[in-house]
């Protein structure tokens, strides 16, 4: 009897969170004789309508484990109290497995999925973090020229301060000459005239008088026309000096006025092309060169940003690889995901990215280094082993009109195959808002993403959407990702690429 209690409160639990097997076992347990509870039909049904929430899972373990240790009494009317022991039925037990095997596969994608996110967020504030850090690095230096400024501001103040009181110095005291020079004529004029009167007297009483007074008033004329020389002198150095001094303050406020204007259009021009480039450079025979081989001709020897000038081409900036044989100007770099390559025409006509991270050169000046002769281009890209490939070519681009149009003049040379169009016809560049691929029926750059040379879609992208690992299951995304089918295969996306030009003439000296 109480192991009956026991087992009608079991089925009461039972009937709150699953009915359906409730009925079912309570039938089998009123008639023992019955078959089995079968529930094949279960378990063979689509895993989409088997729903079973995690705490119904729980409760049926716990019933299934119970029944186990729980018999079942049944009162016989002939024989007397007789004991039947009944278990639970194998197919419940396939159910209860069946739903867990579902649970832990289910819990298993989610944890997959959770740790996919979790790496794409840590790439994402790596990301984050450089471009804050170059941002306070930015904001820093702006700050330390904006109080240098201020510290110049304040010398300029003070010297401004110190020039007008030395300027009303010396008015004071070219006024005060001024005075004193007016005084002197006017005595001069008293002794013109006393000396007339005294010429006059001495003409009248010339047989009488002596000539003492004459004498000692020529003296005193004498003594004062040399004091009158003297200051007249000593204003004229006065005023040398004043002239002196206001050509040098003139020069000294036109000289800080014009190293003002200075900083201000170097301000203007790195903020127009965000780098720091010193305007040394800009204005030296080196930024003048038409290419990173030219640079490397003229000395320079170290990687990094440089300015070229290619003919009948505005000066621009570039990252050079320079190389222990050749300079290499790059025009393409992905390394991190950290910029969108799926742009329209205008931005890779352009150009678009970060010099010192991921970007695209602009079809517009790769055309103008390009245009002057024979030109190799050099592919190199990585796998997420680091393992590296290089492979190049021999190629001509053409003009905007031609829509940029690539022709590869031969067939590279090893043993990795082109993935690049060696057809005669040159194959012009496409994008997906300006659809020039070799497909009738498709636009492989909005299919595929990004900006190329496609010709019928399938045999190469760098400029494709970048995929860090682990790569999407779909085969439909994998394809729109950093691909060079003949060496790691369609649907691989590649680590790192990057792709640089050099003249031709480096073959031969090589």
């Amino acid at each position: 009897e109480q192991s009956t209690s026991e087992w009608s409160i079991l089925l009461r639990h039972v009937y709150l969170v699953a009915p359906h097997k409730a009925s079912a076992v309570t039938s089998h347990w009123e008639n023992p004789d019955a078959p089995a509870i079968s529930t094949t039909n279960q378990i063979n049904q689509p895993t989409s309508k088997m729903k079973v929430p995690l705490a119904n899972l729980l409760c049926i373990t716990v019933l299934a484990s119970s029944s186990t240790s729980l018999p079942l009494e049944k009162r016989g009317a002939s024989s007397g109290k007789e004991k039947r022991v009944q278990y639970a039925a194998w197919d419940d037990v396939n159910v209860l497995a069946h739903g867990l095997l579902q649970l832990g596969q289910g819990l298993k994608e989610h944890v997959d999925k959770t740790k996919g996110q979790v790496r794409d967020i840590t790439v994402k504030m790596k990301v984050l973090n450089v471009t804050i850090s170059e941002l306070g690095k930015l904001t820093q230096q702006l700050q330390e020229d904006n109080e240098a400024l201020k510290v110049k501001a304040k010398s300029l103040e003070e010297q401004e301060n110190f020039v007008l009181n030395v300027s009303a110095d010396l008015k004071q005291k070219t006024e005060e000459l001024l005075k004193d020079r007016q005084k002197d004529t006017e005595r001069m004029n008293k002794l013109e005239e006393k000396v007339d009167g005294l010429m006059q007297g001495e003409r009248l009483d010339a047989g009488n008088a002596s000539y003492s007074d004459s004498r000692v008033i020529q003296w005193m004329l004498e003594a004062q026309n040399k004091r009158i020389d003297e200051l007249v002198e000593r204003i004229k150095q006065q005023q040398e000096k004043l002239d002196k001094q206001n050509i040098r303050i003139r020069t000294l406020l036109q000289n800080e006025i014009r190293m003002k204007n200075e900083r201000l259009a170097l301000k203007r021009m790195e903020d127009e092309v965000q780098m720091n480039t010193s305007a040394e450079q800009r204005d030296s025979p080196i930024a003048m060169a038409s290419d990173c081989h030219e640079l490397f001709l003229r000395g320079e020897t170290s990687s990094g940003l440089y300015t070229i000038q290619p003919s009948d081409s505005e000066p621009f900036e570039v990252f050079c690889e320079m190389t222990s044989k050749a300079g290499w100007t790059v025009i393409q770099r992905r390394k991190d995901g950290s910029v969108d390559f799926d742009q329209l025409w205008q931005a890779y006509q352009d150009g678009f990215g970060s010099l010192h991270g991921e970007f695209w050169l602009g079809l517009d000046k790769i055309y103008s280094v390009s245009k002057g002769g024979n030109y190799i281009l050099k592919v190199q890209f990585s796998d997420w082993r680091d393992d590296l490939q290089t492979i190049s070519y021999r190629f001509r681009l053409n003009g905007e009109e031609s829509n940029y149009s690539l022709r590869i003049l031969e067939s590279p040379a090893g043993n990795l195959e082109s993935a690049m169009s060696t057809e005669a016809s040159a194959v012009a560049f496409s994008t997906r808002d300006k659809d020039n691929d070799q497909k009738n029926d498709l636009n492989c750059a909005k299919q595929l993403s990004g900006g190329w040379w496609f010709s019928n879609c399938g045999r190469s992208n760098l400029n494709g959407k970048y995929f860090a690992t682990p790569a999407p299951k779909q085969r439909h995304q994998r394809k729109q990702g950093v691909f060079w089918k003949t060496w790691r295969g369609r649907y691989y996306p590649l680590k790192t690429t990057t792709m640089m030009i050099a003249p031709a003439e480096i073959e031969n000296k090589s």
